[in-house]
């Protein structure tokens, strides 16, 4: 057996046995099944079905006797449900099926939790976590003091107030140390503004390749892969968005002298991806991450063009929606149409498949493949012509600060930089030895 099946067989015998149950759709059931792979499932069984929002078990009556034979027959570890449930729903199909039941912001909950590597990506999970359980408390209260499963769910026999008290006591108590992260990371962007520096942050669907094209323009080797949620922490670099090649000049005594062109450098951050129906809570319990978008000069969208064009659209509307709940508008915005040596398809067809995106008009766009490189020269060149033209949002008085920053603001500013990436390295490295004794328990 090859190495590469060899691991693949790995992963699958540490996979949890699930059931999934999700929509006809076939980006729906792709998407569905990249997050179980995420979160580490292997659906044993997969239900497609046309309405997942029925009102006492989010299935239909028919449907329901089918899940409960599949259950008896392969014996899942869970049942993983497509779609957001209410806690009566979710305690209904347990009920009837005797699994633990994972709706969609449950799984996704699970991956976050699992991919958190940094101290204040944990905080953030734990607040999104807590914020869920807090929108279902009375309810889960409610259904646990019926007396068939005492302490389903996990929540005993609590008494309302106790239970309510708990977690706002521990949401507070993961708000302040967010808050204090979120002051730190304030004084790294008031110091990179005083050296000069401007920001350009990569946003864009999960999957989409923001991590490759990163790693792509930075020189760098971040984790990326075609799972979920492969980033969760913010990452930030410096790097120079104009060729910095010598140039030669002669002097008046003919003698040749070799001067090099100054590089206009930027700080670039890789942030997490974005993913449909994904509540508002978690956007704001991720916000200290996601808020570096709202604080950049230059927003780069990474579309994945290779995709369907309804699917892509779908896609699309769910990351201007995450941008429009940060407050962020299309104006800042420069759209890296990304994957295009695996659209095999012409600049004319690109053109047209951007069109019927709504990303043509008026909008600045490119084509790029992060995985060869195609293209990254001119989407720097892109960047390079919103900041000059002054056009980028978040730039009140930065030539001022510009003009005043001295050499010692700058080197602070890199100081701290370099700090934030020996961290980032340390904690890769760790995790990188983790995997690797993980492989090779498996071989």
């Amino acid at each position: 057996m090859e190495k590469t099946d060899m691991m693949q067989t790995g992963k699958r015998a540490r996979a949890k046995s699930a059931i999934l149950i999700t929509y006809r759709g076939k980006d729906a059931y792709d998407e569905a099944m990249g997050l179980c792979d995420a979160a580490g499932y292997h659906p044993i069984h997969v239900i497609r079905q046309k309405h997942l929002r029925r009102p006492t078990y989010g299935i239909g009556s028919g449907t329901l006797e089918a899940l409960k034979e599949m259950v008896e027959e392969a014996n899942p570890e869970v049942i993983i449900y497509d779609e957001i449930l209410k806690p009566s729903q979710n305690y209904n199909l347990a009920s009837a099926t005797h699994r633990e039941i994972l709706d969609r912001e449950t799984l996704i909950l699970e991956i976050f939790e699992s991919r958190a590597s940094s101290a204040e990506s944990k905080l953030q999970v734990k607040l999104a976590q807590l914020r869920y359980e807090m929108a279902r408390a009375k309810e889960r209260v409610r259904l646990s003091s019926m007396g068939e499963q005492p302490g389903f769910m996990g929540i005993g026999k609590f008494g309302v107030d106790v239970y309510y008290n708990d977690i706002r006591n521990r949401m507070k108590s993961t708000r302040e140390k967010l808050e204090k992260s979120g002051r730190q990371r304030e004084l790294h962007r008031r110091s990179r503004k005083r050296a000069g520096f401007r920001m350009v942050s990569l946003a864009g669907y999960t999957s989409a390749g923001k991590t490759t094209l990163f790693n792509k323009m930075t020189g760098e080797s971040n984790q990326r892969g075609e799972e979920m949620f492969t980033t969760l922490s913010t990452t930030t670099r410096k790097t120079a968005i104009n060729e910095c090649s010598p140039i030669t000049t002669i002097k008046a005594e003919k003698k040749e002298k070799k001067d090099t062109v100054p590089c206009t450098e930027v700080l670039i951050s890789d942030t997490v991806g974005f993913i449909s129906k994904l509540p508002a809570y978690m956007i704001d319990a991720f916000r200290s991450t996601l808020e570096e978008l709202g604080h950049a000069d230059v927003i780069v969208l990474v579309v994945d063009i290779a995709e369907e064009t309804h699917t892509a659209r779908k896609k699309l509307a769910s990351c201007h929606a995450a941008l429009g709940e940060l407050g962020i508008g299309d104006e800042h915005i420069i759209y890296a149409l990304n994957k295009s040596d695996l659209a095999a398809i012409s600049s004319e067809h690109t053109d047209k498949k951007a069109e019927g995106l709504g990303i043509r008009d008026g909008k600045r766009m490119v084509r790029v493949s992060a995985l060869t490189g195609s293209g990254i020269a001119e989407l720097k060149e892109h960047i390079r012509d919103v900041i000059k033209s002054g056009g980028a949002h978040n730039t009140l008085g930065v030539q001022a600060s510009r003009r005043g920053a001295g050499d010692a603001d700058r080197k602070r500013a890199l100081l701290l930089l370099q700090q934030q990436q020996q961290q980032q390295r340390k904690t890769t490295r760790k995790r990188d030895i983790g995997w690797s004794k993980a492989k090779e328990e498996d071989w």
